[in-house]
């Protein structure tokens, strides 16, 4: 989706560009459309530690980049790293560092040579966040050359949902309702979650679908939750027909692998109020503890609940937090905003 908005706005503002990723989905490598933007796709040949990474094809990477006059990379993806040490060089290039490797600990050693000359090549490098850049590690040692644009969207890239789609949800959930939208992943937090749910008795929806989605359907059903709604992957319309229906977004991920959360900016662009765990990065940016809904402690059950009864118990306190998100959202978190400051950076890079 930020690649995706990025792509939109830059192009918006005069910029011609194309997209390159790797697909499983294909054998040959082909040219689509997504959003008016010429979108190339390499087949990809395996997926290492959830790092994708192509071998046929690559004279197709290489004809991108040739026509190219500046090269817009996203971190971390160790494929691109390789691609830029072959044929990156003259050419400006920019990276959106979105996250540290956080779990892979013992391929991070083995990589670590080839992430630092690939971080070194780069002429600008994009944080998301002040909290992130101040928290990372690894971008301490090049604050230099690092901007903050923060990830935004475009409401009107999302569908409006029609009053049948929010009839069929409204009546399939009941009365008010929580929600979380996501891949289900380690780092969601969403054991904790389930935890926090035991005797709620309000719905909350858990819309998505991921590696640990047995392992989460098994402990709600040893809990006995029959408050939780699984609603598994669903297509824009209902996300936002969900987001429109709901009176808070719950955002339980615990570890700092969640460097940003897109979905907090749209709970917050659909005016709700948000919740979330302190983890030291930018969903703390985006959500404003008391301002645009309320932060807990991560990997804790009962400040979860406690933030969870809040919302439900207070309606009018959750309309003036949510009323909060969406003027932070208007603030802070546009795609516009962000697509702008890409092609700021773009400018400044080809004319220096």
């Amino acid at each position: 989706e930020v690649v995706r908005q990025i792509a939109i706005g830059t192009q918006a503002l005069g910029a011609e560009v194309r997209v390159v990723t790797l697909s499983k989905s294909i054998r040959r490598t082909d040219v689509v459309d997504v959003s008016g933007i010429q979108v190339i796709r390499i087949p990809e040949a395996m997926e290492l530690a959830s790092c994708n990474i192509a071998f046929r094809d690559l004279g197709a990477v290489r004809e991108q980049i040739a026509w190219a006059d500046l090269l817009h990379f996203h971190f971390p993806w160790p494929f691109a790293d390789l691609v830029n040490a072959l044929w990156g060089a003259g050419k400006p290039r920019v990276l959106t560092y979105h996250s540290d490797i956080v779990r892979q600990k013992g391929l991070l050693s083995l990589y670590r040579p080839l992430m630092r000359n690939f971080l070194k090549s780069m002429d600008r490098i994009i944080a998301t966040s002040p909290d992130y850049l101040a928290s990372s590690p690894v971008l301490k040692s090049y604050r230099d050359k690092t901007s903050v644009v923060p990830l935004g969207i475009d409401p009107d890239s999302y569908p409006e949902p029609d009053g049948e789609r929010l009839a069929k949800w409204q009546a399939r959930i009941g009365g008010p309702f929580l929600l979380f939208i996501g891949v289900l992943r380690y780092y969601k937090g969403l054991q904790y979650l389930l935890d926090a749910a035991r005797g709620a008795e309000y719905p909350i929806v858990i819309a998505g679908k991921g590696p640990r989605e047995a392992e989460l359907k098994a402990q709600a059903a040893q809990l006995g939750l029959d408050n939780i709604i699984w609603a598994g992957f669903i297509a824009d319309e209902d996300k936002v027909a969900l987001l429109q229906l709901c009176q808070g977004l719950v955002f339980p991920s615990c570890e700092r692998s969640e460097a940003f959360g897109v979905t907090l900016i749209e709970g917050a662009m659909s005016a709700k109020p948000l919740i979330s765990c302190e983890i030291g990065t930018g969903t703390s940016y985006v959500n404003r503890h008391g301002e645009t809904g309320l932060v807990v402690p991560p990997a804790n059950p009962a400040a979860l609940r406690a933030a969870m009864d809040e919302l439900m118990a207070e309606p009018e306190r959750a309309q003036a937090l949510g009323k909060g998100a969406h003027e932070r959202f208007l603030e802070f978190f546009t795609g516009e905003r962000m697509a702008k400051s890409c092609f700021d950076i773009y400018e400044q890079l080809l004319h220096t």
